[in-house]
């Protein structure tokens, strides 16, 4: 199936100065790649708030939490270039041109995404345009939302009693369907706990070749929308319910799946604690 061709979408300025004026390029700039965690400002690192503190400019996810912008300097100019599947996004390279544009005139940009940059967030696609262009880049770390989720929810997803490995895939290909190169029978491993980002959409498939593939029906599931964000939702039970539990959590926010033996607590909590613990 051919890649459909996005058209190109405005890059909003949210808050700052005017365009930078034309002229020679200055440098040399250099560009921090900062992990904003799952959303709530408390998770980010020190040395993404002396990032965030430091910049010229910056160029902020879709995603990024509520609160986390106000510890943006006053005088930074702040450019939202979000990406978020099923809605119109700015393009990569028109986010990687910008970054090169700032750096070049001698900015210190940082391109803040949520989660973290290195886990499903085309870190590597701009880190590659850089160093094309002889840009200095670093990357700080931040907590990706599948660790989010086992903390917030109290689950271990390497009980040694239940798990061994745990893995973190993509549900969403840049077709808007589950990716060709998923090792069903790999993720269908009994004694790994299977973390799945952007499956929202594609979870009813995505449950269907677990189960073909042999992982049986009754595993325990979870799904959690706008982890660690006020609107956070939750849903767990059985494998088999799982496209149902996801549904209702809706699809406007991004949705987080885990699926694994490591996770039968969470049922059990739903069970004693009543559906408000997981609503």
């Amino acid at each position: 199936m051919p890649v459909q061709q996005r058209k190109p979408v405005e890059v909003k300025l949210v808050r700052g100065g005017a365009a930078l004026p034309p002229g020679p390029d200055k440098g040399p700039g250099r560009v921090t790649l900062v992990g904003a965690g799952p959303g709530d400002p408390e998770l980010l690192t020190l040395k993404a708030v002396k990032a965030l503190q430091a910049a010229d400019v910056v160029l902020f996810d879709d995603l990024v939490g509520d609160g986390i912008l106000d510890l943006v300097h006053r005088k930074a100019r702040c450019l939202a270039v979000g990406k978020r599947g099923g809605r119109a996004s700015c393009r990569q390279q028109d986010i990687d041109d910008l970054m090169v544009k700032f750096a070049r005139k001698g900015k210190q940009v940082v391109r803040l995404k949520s989660g973290d940059p290195m886990i499903f967030g085309r870190a590597g696609e701009e880190i590659e345009r850089l160093r094309r262009e002889g840009i200095a880049v670093e990357v700080i770390p931040g907590i990706t939302a599948g660790l989010a989720m086992a903390s917030a929810l109290g689950i271990s997803l390497t009980h040694r009693d239940h798990a061994q490995s745990v893995r973190f895939v993509t549900g969403h290909s840049r077709h808007g369907t589950l990716p060709d190169t998923l090792d069903w029978r790999g993720l269908a491993d009994a004694r790994t706990t299977l973390v799945v980002y952007m499956g929202g959409r594609t979870v009813g498939d995505m449950v269907a070749r677990l189960v073909a593939a042999g992982l049986p029906a009754e595993t325990p599931a979870v799904a959690v929308r706008s982890v660690s964000r006020p609107s956070e939702g939750r849903w767990a039970g059985p494998l088999s319910l799982l496209a149902e539990g996801a549904a209702g959590l809706g699809l406007d926010e991004p949705i987080l799946i885990a699926i694994g033996d490591s996770l039968g607590a969470a049922q059990a909590l739903d069970m004693t604690e009543g559906l408000a613990a997981f609503g």
